[in-house]
């Protein structure tokens, strides 16, 4: 696997720690719905983030979190397969949070006619976003623009060749919330507004594509 080959160490070693790992709460692990002899693993940066408060107090009670900072002016695509849920739930999130400094788009592999009903409620309910007036589209509508980051949300779409010509590529799996009803786009919701809320300081670090 991936993680055998950077670290150079045996697939036995790596299952234990990532065992390790999953029961403390520090990691997340799901199936690829693309190919299901992959698992794609995930820090949970929230978890992460409150065992480095707990460690930071117990050294010294100084050690304590400062502000974030303001976001930096950077440009942001997300993909997945049909641009109808996952991808302009992403977009309107991390629009939302960048308070103005981070252009953000998305666009489908295979993009449905109009976005799922239940992306635009969940983001109307429990953000106050207003998605109604957004229409999928396809990768050939931002072929052309630069972007400082790319972030796929399909296994499908991660497998596909997309030259967009970047150097910072990311990859979130997660599960396609069509077709199992509003809990689960409320589900997929929360977990992208938390990637989101640590992606912002990550961005500042992407090289700008000029």
């Amino acid at each position: 696997c991936e993680i055998s080959a950077t670290f150079d160490l045996s697939q036995p070693t790596i299952s234990h720690h990532l065992k390790l790992l999953r029961s403390a709460g520090l990691v997340d692990a799901r199936r690829s719905s693309f190919d299901g002899r992959d698992t794609y693993y995930r820090l949970n940066l929230t978890g992460c983030a409150g065992a480095f408060r707990e460690a930071a107090a117990a050294l010294h009670p100084a050690l304590a979190p400062t502000p974030a900072a303001k976001p930096a002016a950077r440009s942001v695509l997300f993909l997945c397969s049909g641009n109808s849920a996952r991808s302009p739930m992403a977009e309107a999130l991390l629009r939302h949070r960048g308070r103005g400094h981070i252009r953000a788009s998305s666009a489908g592999s295979h993009p449905k006619p109009h976005l799922h009903r239940d992306a635009i409620r969940i983001m109307r309910d429990r953000y106050g976003i207003d998605l109604g007036a957004q229409r999928p589209q396809p990768l050939t509508a931002v072929a052309r623009r630069r972007f400082d980051c790319v972030i796929t949300l399909c296994d499908r779409v991660r497998e596909y060749a997309f030259d967009h010509g970047v150097t910072t590529t990311m990859h979130w799996s997660l599960p396609d919330p069509s077709g199992a009803g509003y809990p689960e786009f409320g589900r997929v919701a929360s977990e992208l507004d938390e990637r989101i809320d640590f992606l912002l300081p990550v961005l500042d670090a992407c090289p700008r594509e000029r």
